[in-house]
C-alpha cells in the first residue's frame, strides 16, 4: 500500500499528464492546457490573483527553456512554489492558535 506522500506524488503526475495529453505534444503543457489545469485544479489560487494575465505570466516564468511549453520539471516548480507559500500560511495559522 502506498504511503500518503507516494499517493500525493502519483496524483501530481496523473494530473499533469491528464492535461498534457489533450493537444499536440503529450509530455508538455501548452498555454491552453496550463490555463485549463490551473482553472480546474488550482482555481482558488487563480481567483486570488485577480489578474487576467496571471496564467500568461506564470507560463512565461515556468517555461525556463523558452520552448513555449511547460514540461513536468517546469510544472513541478509551480507546485513547489505554491506549496512553500501554503506552508508559510500554515505556520502563521499555527502561531495564531
Amino acid at each position: 500500500m502506498p504511503s500518503e506522500l507516494e499517493t500525493a506524488m502519483e496524483s501530481l503526475i496523473k494530473v499533469f499528464h491528464r492535461y498534457a495529453t489533450q493537444e499536440g505534444k503529450t509530455r508538455t503543457l501548452n498555454r491552453k492546457e496550463l490555463r485549463e489545469l490551473m482553472e480546474n485544479e488550482l482555481s482558488n489560487f487563480l481567483k486570488s490573483q485577480k489578474d487576467p494575465a496571471a496564467v500568461d505570466r506564470i507560463m512565461k516564468d515556468l517555461d525556463t527553456n523558452n520552448d513555449g511549453q511547460v514540461d513536468f520539471e517546469e510544472f513541478v516548480s509551480l507546485v513547489v512554489g505554491l506549496s512553500i507559500a501554503c506552508e508559510q500560511c500554515y505556520q502563521v495559522h499555527l502561531k495564531k492558535k
